[in-house]
């Protein structure tokens, strides 16, 4: 108890409420990128979780290629190689803004297809089989009413992947775009005052996951009660 009393006591608070204008809008540029790359994800992952699905190897096959290739490599490398490798073999520059929103909504994409996959698998096939029978094609019985009901079962995880995101997105501080993280470092270097820094910087990223995962679990009641009417 007296250590934690003390680690308390040894901050200053007053640099900290200096610094919390910039972490601040850090902490909104972080939600943005991670809202932007999840927004992409989903629509990535719906897609190619289906295309997993597929009977023909001509559309199942690159779609589990993509799945394992970028969750079998570093979201670090990802970056690195959006930032640096592709500007390099196209002879071009890519904005850091851009290639951070490029590379996290890829990997995110494939998480999601995972995701995706699982939650159209536990539809029962009764469901599509319902659904051909009252005159709907193929694309109107995955639109109305399996993937509804699969969103409804991914919640829990597509929650647990947007906060997943919201961490890792941290790693975009290495190729210079400002986000929380990157803010933190800022002000770091021009004050030495790492230990309130980071302090502050966990502090928000902590609050910010909470807040996610109080709003995931709402979501989940809202839909798990209306699903049961």
């Amino acid at each position: 108890m007296d250590s934690i009393i003390e680690y308390f006591s040894s901050i200053d608070w007053q640099f900290v409420e200096r610094s919390s204008g910039l972490l601040l809008v850090g902490a909104l540029v972080t939600l943005k990128i991670t809202l932007l790359a999840v927004f992409c994800g989903v629509v990535i992952g719906l897609f190619v979780g289906i295309a997993e699905m597929s009977k023909k190897r001509i559309i199942r096959y690159p779609a589990k290629i993509y799945v394992d290739l970028i969750r079998g490599t570093p979201l670090l490398v990802q970056i690195f190689i959006i930032y640096f490798a592709v500007p390099a073999l196209l002879s071009t520059r890519i904005d850091p803004y851009y290639a951070a929103v490029i590379a996290c909504s890829i990997n995110s994409g494939a998480y999601v297809a995972e995701i995706f996959r699982a939650g159209i698998q536990s539809i029962d096939k009764g469901q599509f089989e319902a659904g051909r029978s009252l005159g709907l094609n193929w694309v109107q019985t995955m639109s109305k009413i399996i993937v509804p009901q699969a969103f409804r079962r991914t919640i829990p995880q597509l929650g647990n992947e947007f906060i997943a995101m919201l961490k890792d997105s941290s790693l975009v501080s290495v190729i210079g775009f400002e986000e929380l993280t990157r803010k933190g470092q800022l002000i770091i270097a021009s004050t030495y005052k790492s230990f309130e820094i980071w302090s502050a910087v966990a502090l928000i990223y902590l609050v910010m996951t909470l807040s996610i995962s109080r709003f995931v679990a709402f979501l989940e009641k809202k839909y798990n009660s209306n699903g049961n009417r």
